[in-house]
Parts: C-alpha cells; structure tokens; sequence
C-alpha cells in the first residue's frame, strides 16, 4: 500500500510541476517520506544503463537515448539532470502503473557522482558508464580520490562496469570486480609526450602512489600510462578510437566504422566512446550507431550557436569549479586558429549553493589564449576582478584583455564593434545572462 500511495503521490505532484515548469526532485522527495524503499519494490525494465563522472554525463546519457531510440527502444531518461536520488525517484515513479511496473525498455541515469550509492541502493544498474574523474567543485566534492571513494559503495558485483581505460583513477573501479568493458583513444597527431597543463593529477599512482610514466597525454592526465611501482597501467580498450582527426572532423571506432564529429574536440570524443560503448554492449550495430553519432548536435545546451551583432557567437559551457572543462574548451579555440574574441565570465559560481571561492581559476591554463588569432579576451561578472588578478600572470598581452563587470553591458559593447566570430566560455549559471541579449542561430 505504502508502494502505491508514493507513486500516486508522485505522479500528481509531477502534474501539478509540469504545469509550473518545475518539480523534477521534489515528487520524489515525498515519495520517498512516504515509502523510502520505494525503488526496491517496482519492477523496473531489462536494462537500467547509469552513467556517472565528473564531466560529460549529460551529453553521453544523451547520445546513449539517441542511439537507443533509433533502435525502436522506448527510453526513459533524466532529460531535466536531476540526478540525485529525489530525481531519479521522480523519473522512475512518474513512469510506472500503479502496481510497480515501470514502462519502457530502457531506464537511462545520469547520475551525481556524490549520491549515488543512495540512488542505487534499492536496485542496481545492468551496466554502470564512468566517464572520468576530475578535480570538480572543491567546495562539495574535494579531492577525485574522495569522489571515488563516494561511488565506490553504488557498484554492485552484478553491474558491468563500462570504464574510460584512459583515465589511471577511473580505472580503479575493475580492482576486484568481475564484469568490466573499457573505452579508450589510441594514438592521434593532437596527443602530446609531455603533460600539459597547470597541475597533473596523473603524476602519481592512484592504487601505490609510485611515479607514474605516460607514454602519451590526450589531454590533462587522460592518456596512456603505467606505474613504475607497481604496474597500474592503461587496459586494452575493447571498444577503441583510432584515426582520430579534429581539423577534419573524424574519428574510427572499433577499427571499422567512420563517425564524422559535429563538435571537434577531444571532449566530445570521449562521450562518444562512453555511448558507443553500452549501447554495442546492448546489441546496436556499430553501423547504425556511426549513422546516428554523424554529425550529431547535443540538444542539451552544452554547445549553443548565436549572433550579437556582426559577431557568430558559439557558447561552450565550462563547468565553473572545474578547471579541466574549460581547459578542454580553451584548447578547442585554440586549435580552430581563426581570428575571433573570447568572452569570459564568472558571475555565479554555482547554481546550487553560495560561494565566492575562485582558487579553481588559478587551476585553468589561460596562456591557452595567448595565440596570434584571439584578438580580444573580455573578462566579464561578479568575479571580474579575480579573472583579471589571474590573466595578470598569464601571457596574454595586457592590451588585448577588456574588463566589463556588467553583462548587459559587456554585450552591446561587443554588439557595436566588430565582426570576428565570439566565444563565450561559461558555466549553466551564467550562460543565460549573456544569451538573453542575443539572437539564435538561424
């Protein structure tokens, strides 16, 4: 009774927040108050596919829908990312009869690495996705080996664990577990011998702390590696990238099937390489899923295209609070080497809670910027100050840097000069102050 009176609950608070344009926690909240163990009881379908990380979540549950879908699956999924256990509570409750059985063939989780162990400790996932581990939001998660230590408790002896064979931490979930597929990239003319970057988290093993050696870096610590203690080294990917090529915008999975990238970067690569993973793993063929993955656009808005003024705007969310998610992103802009300003802010640190902690800024490699065809870098927000503290010791020129606190402001200045094209690097908390003041891309 109490199992039916929490989806009854669920399903009418879900209504009425659909109606506001809101409630994708709170139905599952009272759920829970009413039945706690409500997500041990249902029935739920045959494949129940998570995915967790610090970064690309969103975009490889994403993907991963897109994919199934096109296979005629009917796939229920986190398209709103709440991804804590109230969330997850909704989705699942919002779907089921009243007698527990949820609909669809496919339940689909994007999952916060912190709370998954209490998403998943009344039922477990078929196959667990983890993209990566990276040093994310200090105020909540600390250091990556304490969020490790936070999803450890959520894998279940019966999950198949679908792992980035490319990242040393990410790769310590296989320690004792059975069921294991990996993902990795092979050698490409982007990968360096050297690391790069303002600090390297690959530096030391994660399992003995001895020095670890790379034979190559795809970007940050995320490469091939092995410990000169005691062996920790990268697996042979089962399901591999080879022939990658950015500037043309090509990748090979599996040694076979050609995947052309609407997004060029090393980033987006590997979101790819999660999907392509768990959906093979769930029976696609590999040419029905590079047909689909072609030129494919996230509708999430991590990537957004605009016009302000005579500027071509494109948004490239970067995750505040995490230093590798806008280095990824100031590579990318780099690499395009075609004349064109940048525009920074940091107005909010975060959507969820309060701080004005911005150390996380001094983690960024901003001498990315520091190129020939970046004419301008606007600083711009709350935080201008301490993004301008920062750039003073990088070695972008200090004549080619604006600060304008004001985001309104900042926009109609760059609406009345100007015509190169205009990046803006920014996180979910701030990008719509800016694109209010713009136009969409036709």
């Amino acid at each position: 009774m109490r199992m039916v009176l929490a989806i009854i609950l669920c399903k009418i608070l879900r209504f009425i927040g659909k109606l506001v344009g809101k409630g994708s926690s709170l139905p599952g909240q009272y759920a829970l108050k009413v039945c706690p163990d409500v997500l041990g009881r249902v029935k739920l379908p045959p494949h129940v596919i998570a995915v967790t990380g610090s970064n690309g979540k969103t975009s490889t549950v994403e993907m991963i829908a897109a994919i199934l879908r096109s296979q005629g699956k009917q796939v229920v999924y986190n398209a709103e990312g709440s991804n804590q256990i109230e969330g997850v509570t909704t989705l699942i409750l919002s779907h089921c009869t009243l007698g527990g059985r949820m609909k669809g063939d496919v339940l689909l989780l994007e999952s916060d690495e912190r709370y998954a162990r209490y998403s998943f400790r009344y039922f477990h996932p078929t196959h667990f996705v983890i993209t990566n581990l990276y040093r994310d939001q200090l105020t909540r998660n600390g250091h990556p080996e304490w969020v490790f230590d936070a999803i450890l408790p959520a894998i279940h002896p019966e999950t198949t664990l679908v792992l980035n064979a490319d990242d040393p931490l990410v790769s310590c979930f296989a320690q004792n577990h059975e069921k294991v597929k990996w993902f990795g990239l092979e050698a490409w003319s982007g990968a360096t011998a050297e690391h790069h970057g303002v600090y390297n988290d690959g530096a030391r093993c994660p399992l003995c702390k001895g020095k670890m050696a790379y034979t190559l870096y795809h970007y940050n610590h995320i490469g091939h590696y092995r410990c000169t203690r005691c062996g920790h080294h990268r697996p042979a990917p089962d399901f591999a990238g080879t022939n990658l090529d950015l500037q043309a915008g090509r990748l090979e999975i599996d040694g076979q099937f050609a995947v052309d990238l609407s997004f060029r970067s090393i980033y987006n690569v590997y979101n790819i390489l999660a999907a392509w993973s768990v959906c093979r793993l769930c029976g696609v063929p590999g040419a029905d899923m590079a047909a689909v993955i072609s030129r494919y656009i996230l509708k999430n808005g991590r990537m957004v295209r605009f016009r302000l003024g005579q500027h071509q705007g494109t948004l490239l969310t970067s995750k505040h609070e995490n230093s590798v998610a806008y280095d990824t992103n100031l590579r990318y802009i780099r690499s395009l080497e075609r004349e064109c300003s940048v525009l920074v802010i940091v107005d909010a640190v975060s959507r969820k809670y309060f701080t004005g902690e911005t150390s996380w800024l001094w983690d960024i490699d901003f001498d990315q910027l520091s190129c020939p065809h970046v004419r301008r870098v606007w600083l711009c927000g709350k935080y201008v100050n301490d993004l301008a503290m920062r750039f003073d010791y990088t070695s972008v020129p200090a004549e080619r840097i604006v600060l304008e606190p004001d985001i309104a402001q900042a926009a109609r200045r760059l609406a009345a000069e100007g015509e190169e094209d205009l990046y803006v690097v920014t996180c979910f908390s701030d990008r719509d102050k800016l694109l209010e003041h713009t136009q969409a891309e036709a």
